[in-house]
């Protein structure tokens, strides 16, 4: 396995792989929005303005399968964001790695990255990976989570107040422990389920590397099914974050 460089910044570990992918993938996102909005038309619209179209009504119909559809529309900018930069983030790790190979100790930044330790576990030499899907980082995937569930409390205590709180003791109070937990679980499923599917299949490219000639077309075979797999995690991640803010802000009356 490779070894990936953290260091120490502030007494926070920092993983450099992962914030290199999250910016790539932010820029990658942002220049995508920009290029499509960049030259509307009506009546001669670019291939561009038909993809991100085709994306905003596809979000549009998902959010609205969840609940009313004169809500959807507040929560459209907030689904595209999210399987966007999921989508790409999936993806990063797929074309390319960026490796480089230490005989000796090598430290960045003050912060040792391949200690001696490392090069006599691994036969005097070590490989350190500068690149990765920034969703194949669990620090990433639980950030998400963690930002989709502040989210989620939020709207709910301030859009539906009453039933939000009421429905911690349905359907009678000594299932509030319960109600708690179920709460505590949804980070963590958010994050673990796209955390692992991406991960496991960056380790799952990085074996078939170790084959050499022989594994070009098993390499080929899984990244084109890394494609599906990394369309299925986004948006797999964005509906369960529209279905917990339809839970958290819609009550009964609404339906």
């Amino acid at each position: 396995m490779h070894i990936f460089p953290v260091i120490d910044v502030g007494g926070l570990h920092i993983d450099l792989s992962t914030w290199l992918s999250i910016i790539v993938s932010c820029l990658i996102v942002f220049i995508l929005a920009r290029v499509a909005v960049g030259n509307l038309s009506v009546t001669n619209p670019s291939k561009m303005q038909n993809f991100m179209e085709w994306i905003i009504e596809f979000v549009h119909n998902t959010i609205a399968s969840t609940m009313p559809l004169s809500k959807a529309k507040s929560y459209i900018n907030l689904g595209i964001t999210l399987i966007l930069f999921i989508f790409v983030s999936n993806l990063l790790g797929l074309p390319f790695g960026v490796i480089t190979e230490h005989h000796e100790t090598f430290a960045f930044a003050g912060t040792e990255i391949v200690s001696q330790a490392d090069l006599d576990k691994d036969g005097g030499h070590a490989h350190v990976g500068w690149w990765k899907s920034p969703t194949a980082d669990l620090a990433c995937t639980a950030g998400l989570a963690i930002i989709v569930i502040f989210l989620v409390h939020f709207l709910g205590l301030k859009q539906n107040r009453k039933h939000y709180l009421k429905h911690y003791f349905e359907p009678f109070a000594i299932f509030f422990p319960l109600n708690i937990l179920k709460e505590l679980s949804k980070p963590l499923t958010l994050s673990l389920r796209l955390y692992a599917n991406i991960f496991a299949g960056e380790v799952l490219i990085s074996t078939i590397l170790m084959l050499g000639v022989v594994g070009i077309p098993l390499l080929a075979a899984w990244q084109a099914f890394s494609l599906f797999v990394g369309a299925i995690q986004a948006f797999l991640f964005t509906i369960l974050t529209m279905v917990y803010i339809s839970q958290a802000t819609v009550h009964e009356e609404d339906h």
